[in-house]
């Protein structure tokens, strides 16, 4: 253990003092839950007035598999879907094309066409669930095609309760999954906003994703700058296409890591909403208090899991919820500790998912809004991650904002920079990792269960979408997309031509085809 009067930082690079006393609340100032600048929760009594969304997030194989895994997630006390699809999904590709060979229902569930998001959602009541769907390049066709399930069911687009991550400018920076430029993935994301206003108007229309620039190597700060940075940029664009931001403003969500550092993260939750209330209103007018609160849903560190005795990721999993929680979160998801080895078996989900409810039902955590509020440590650590990712959101700001920030690769430098200092931390033993570089095991106790996908469920994924062309009325199908094309060159809103092809059971690998032969691809250098 370091010597008690050794220099102790975060991983932000922000130094901890050994005590915090009154004199570090100095003009910091008083504040109620509920009320502007939300610092202290977007809602007067937090979890006594609504619990957070308990949500795990499931996704792979074929969508009967899914199906399966909601059904029995639902069944154990989840409150809310969250679905992870394939990467050929997340690409727009049909699990047909050659280049997702070896991917279909790997790391997620693969989606083709309608029948297939009908058979994901079969005897799930879309008027009783919300559902969040991580899904961005291609977030629009997922959504429109979970509309058009609801339909079938009965139920109106009004009811429809979820979100669609949408979030297409971390790709760029973080997790690669990107198709086309970014300023037609900007027109495509304003477009869902304009479509969502008028006939989904329940359903959040992005999800401003931190997580995975986190996972990707980042800081605390980064995090959160990098994050409202990229909401700011979204902002700006809806403003230009002439939306107003009380009202897309009420439908924008965040998505945040909960990492190791319990009280930074704590403090970084708060500052957060402390920051975007003041973007919101400073930057944007918008004078409308819902669209001034940040809500999030949270994440446990997939990151922070390790293949080194798993069974310790149970106790890192429960104190990370435990922090997003403690800040505020009005969604969450636990990881499996299982994770850094395979997809999470039906036992490991089944833990992680009594972790939120023990969090929910035994801590008593849920009995006061903020429970840290007020704290010396607490309040400090919040404004310094809030001056910090000020001067951050500034440097972006004079590099013309994050899109452009993004083209000049300056995100991925600092990202790649962090991750780097980082690893060389683990490598030294100046950061523990228990487990990996101290207090290791010289073998596991005990080999771990692993899910295991059926290598058959690809060739079955590849003649079902097959059948699904030999069945449909091709001819209609290709005027469809054609639409879709003259949209998609034009100015109007690209949904309405989307949905109608999807009606017909165009693919959503034909339709994303048609979209980059316009748009180009993007290709970092």
């Amino acid at each position: 253990m370091a010597p008690a009067d050794e220099s102790r930082k975060t991983e932000a690079g922000i130094e901890i003092k050994p005590v915090y006393a009154s004199e570090d609340m100095a003009g910091l100032e008083s504040e109620s839950p509920g009320v502007y600048p939300f610092t202290r929760g977007p809602y007067a009594t937090m979890y006594r007035g609504r619990p957070w969304t308990i949500r795990q997030y499931a996704g792979f194989g074929s969508a009967e598999e899914t199906n399966a895994r909601f059904r029995y997630l639902l069944e154990k006390g989840q409150t809310g879907l969250s679905v992870a699809f394939d990467l050929p999904t997340q690409l727009g590709y049909d699990s047909d094309h050659p280049l997702a060979e070896g991917e279909v229902g790997r790391t997620g569930v693969a989606i083709d066409s309608l029948g297939d998001m009908g058979l994901l959602f079969s005897e799930i009541p879309l008027d009783q669930v919300s559902t969040s769907m991580t899904i961005n390049a291609p977030a629009a066709l997922l959504l429109l095609l979970y509309e058009l399930v609801a339909e079938k069911q009965g139920v109106a687009p009004e009811k429809l309760r979820g979100t669609v991550q949408n979030d297409i400018l971390k790709e760029y920076v973080a997790r690669g999954n990107y198709i086309f430029p970014p300023r037609p993935s900007m027109r495509i994301t304003t477009d869902l906003f304009a479509y969502c206003e008028g006939r989904l108007p329940g359903f959040n229309t992005i999800s401003i994703s931190g997580y995975h620039i986190r996972e990707a190597g980042s800081n605390a700060v980064q995090e959160l700058a990098f994050t409202l940075a990229n909401g700011i940029a979204y902002c700006q664009a809806a403003v230009e296409a002439g939306l107003s931001p009380d009202r897309f403003g009420e439908r924008l969500s965040f998505f945040f890591n909960a990492h190791n550092n319990f009280f930074q993260e704590v403090a970084k939750f708060r500052a957060a909403r402390r920051l975007w209330a003041k973007i919101m209103r400073d930057r944007f007018g918008a004078a409308n208090p819902k669209a001034q609160m940040l809500r999030f849903h949270a994440q446990t560190g997939g990151s922070t899991l390790t293949a080194q005795q798993p069974e310790n990721n149970v106790v890192r999993v429960a104190l990370q919820a435990f922090s997003a929680v403690c800040g505020g979160a009005q969604s969450l998801h636990t990881n499996s500790y299982d994770e850094a080895l395979a997809l999470p078996t039906e036992r490991s989900v089944r833990i992680a998912l009594r972790t939120q409810q023990i969090l929910a039902n035994e801590v008593g955590c849920t009995d006061s809004a903020d429970p840290f509020g007020g704290s010396y440590f607490i309040e400090s650590l919040t404004a310094e991650l809030e001056s910090r990712a000020t001067e951050l959101i500034e440097r972006i700001d004079t590099l013309g904002g994050a899109v452009a920030a993004i083209e000049q690769g300056f995100v991925q430098a600092e990202i790649e920079e962090a991750s780097y200092r980082h690893q060389l931390e683990v490598e030294s033993g100046e950061r523990v990792i228990v487990g990996v570089n101290r207090f290791q095991e010289k073998a596991d106790a005990e080999a771990v269960e692993l899910h295991r996908i059926d290598p058959q469920i690809e060739l079955r994924q590849r003649e079902r979408t097959a059948k699904v062309r030999s069945e449909r009325d091709g001819t209609a199908v290709d005027k469809a997309l054609e639409t879709v094309r003259s949209t998609a060159r034009g100015s109007d809103n690209l949904l309405p031509a989307m949905r109608d092809a999807l009606v017909l059971r165009a693919t959503i690998g034909e339709v994303c085809t048609v979209l980059r032969e316009e748009f180009g691809t993007f290709d970092r250098a």
